[in-house]
């Protein structure tokens, strides 16, 4: 997989050894290849207002790899990841999620056409996005947090989706507080079960958006933990994050965003170690 850019060459919410052997898809690739695509974004573009936060940024994810994404605050990276289970429309440009391909243009009155809501909700079926402030229902139990959706989106009997959320729980080590309201949990503890709900949508495609940024410092170490343990069974996941070290180990490539521009992309070697960009090299020497 690899990220460029033109200047480099739902209801799932309510609103870590990376390995060497992961080849690395360029987003110009041979449609031999396209089936094992999970994601791919071409000349992205997003404004908001007069305010441009993505200039014609392009991606490319295979199957079973993971891709963070890094940059300071303001280059865009949340919107970028938010754009790709369309919680933010792009303006310009095309994404493919899981097969599904939508490309988006404006009309003339500055409407954003092409869209199908029935795509768009096939899209996002699979493709699920754990928060930084977690949104878990509050009026919900942790059980009845997870059971929600696949019950309301994928038409599972209320059986089937306590099975599958019971199994989930069990995954991330919260089980047994299944009855608990989120008021009674830790941080860390909520984000294991919107990790869990995630999971229980059984997504192509897992997105992180700064998972531990709401975290106190002794709750984080238990998040990394599961995206960790998520990474090495070979999911599927674009991440946000300025927890550096770690995204040094899980990750096959680290793009760096830098003010709505791929400043770099490459393996993690490459980015915190070789990279020649003045920019990310300060970004990353703390961690280097």
């Amino acid at each position: 997989m690899t990220l460029s850019s033109s200047a480099h060459s739902s209801l799932t919410a309510p609103e870590p050894q990376p390995s060497a052997s992961r080849p690395l898809v360029s987003p110009v690739h041979e449609a031999s290849s396209s089936a094992s695509l999970a994601v791919e974004a071409t000349h992205i573009v997003k404004h908001f207002g007069d305010l441009a936060v993505l200039h014609d940024v392009s991606l490319a994810v295979e199957e079973g790899t993971v891709t963070t994404i890094i940059g300071a605050s303001g280059s865009g990276k949340s919107t970028l990841l938010r754009c790709m289970n369309l919680l933010e429309r792009p303006d310009q440009g095309e994404l493919m999620i899981a097969d599904e391909r939508i490309r988006f243009d404006r009309n003339p009155k500055g409407d954003i056409v092409g869209l199908d809501r029935r795509q768009i909700q096939r899209l996002r079926a699979k493709v699920t996005m754990v928060f930084q402030q977690f949104n878990l229902w509050p009026h919900l139990t942790v059980l009845g947090n997870i059971t929600e959706a696949p019950m309301r989106v994928k038409g599972l009997s209320r059986r089937d989706a306590t099975k599958a959320a019971e199994h989930y729980l069990a995954r991330v080590g919260m089980l047994e507080r299944a009855d608990t309201y989120p008021a009674f949990l830790s941080g860390g503890q909520q984000q294991r079960v919107a990790i869990a709900r995630a999971l229980a949508m059984e997504p192509r495609v897992l997105l992180f958006d700064e998972p531990t940024s709401a975290l106190d410092p002794e709750r984080v170490s238990e998040v990394l933990a599961v995206i960790r343990s998520l990474a090495d069974e070979g999911r599927t996941m674009l991440m946000v994050t300025h927890e550096m070290a770690f995204a040094r180990e899980v990750s096959d490539q680290i793009i760096f965003l830098d003010e709505g521009r791929v400043g770099i992309a490459g393996t993690p070697t490459d980015v915190f170690e070789q990279t020649h960009h003045e920019r990310c090299q300060r970004f990353v020497s703390p961690a280097a």
